[in-house]
């Protein structure tokens, strides 16, 4: 079906008013511009949409900002699509861009190809904000351990900031016992070491995320050449796409090798 839409087709003169209010109708959302579709939130929840319970949800990222967690986005898209054969080349180095020609074009494309397959006919069974709402609960919850943190903190301050009747005046000038001196100073000690183990570890971070970035670049540069049209047919390009995109790293790796086994006995 997907290959079946060519450029002339009717799909492509589909204008952005009509896309934004297919869009907000169905997802419940309320886009205003194109490119606000452009982490690949939306085309994740519409294939959910035409295909129900298809799509894991719990793995797209509404919130996404980045060029790292669109592709995420992306990743899981192009997974559905996997597993639902359709054949469709997603130009996600494009698409993070935010350009609005191609993520207008992209939309088009997945708009006629859900009206394929409904008729056009919104699911009056299902709730996108139901489907999101597992998200929003455990940003809620993150949120709220965050603020108790904060609260926390202030706490401290002000506690620190206000021993009480502890203090004794000594010729008009507050004096503290020894005992809070102690314990201060026993603190002053901790709160250095405790600073020292942060330093370290917002060092190893980010050794850590250069480390990621280095090879996410690779897998990226991978992921770019299996998608060139000469190569893309190409068993060990399939195989290598397999484990790429697989959700299941095991299935995926078995089915990569029994690829290249079927290629090699002929």
């Amino acid at each position: 079906m997907a290959s079946n839409i060519g450029m002339m087709d009717s799909a492509y003169f589909v204008g952005r008013n009509e896309l934004l209010s297919w869009i907000n109708a169905n997802l419940q959302l309320n886009l205003s511009r194109i490119e606000e579709a452009a982490s690949g939130a939306v085309q994740c929840q519409m294939m959910d949409m035409t295909y129900p319970g298809a799509v894991p949800m719990h793995k797209v990222n509404f919130d996404a900002r980045t060029e790292y967690d669109m592709i995420q986005n992306y990743k899981v898209l192009q997974d559905v699509f996997n597993k639902l054969k359709i054949d469709k080349h997603i130009e996600v180095n494009r698409l993070v861009k935010g350009r609005p020609l191609d993520n207008l074009e992209f939309l088009q494309w997945l708009k006629r190809y859900c009206d394929s397959v409904n008729g056009g006919i919104m699911n009056e069974n299902y709730n996108p904000l139901e489907r999101r709402s597992k998200i929003c609960k455990e940003r809620h919850v993150k949120a709220m351990a965050s603020q108790s943190q904060k609260s926390s903190k202030s706490l401290q301050t002000n506690n620190s900031q206000n021993p009480g009747s502890g203090d004794h005046k000594i010729n008009g000038s507050k004096q503290k016992p020894s005992g809070v001196v102690e314990v201060e100073s026993d603190s002053s000690e901790k709160i250095k070491a405790l600073s020292n183990e942060i330093t370290e570890l917002k060092i190893s971070v980010d050794l850590l995320e250069k480390e990621r970035d280095y090879y996410f670049a690779k897998l990226r540069d991978i992921e770019i050449l299996c998608q060139g049209p000469e190569l893309e047919n190409i068993p060990m390009v399939v195989a290598v796409k397999k484990v790429l995109y697989a959700a299941d790293e095991d299935s995926a790796l078995a089915e990569a090798q029994q690829i290249l086994s079927a290629t090699a006995n002929q």
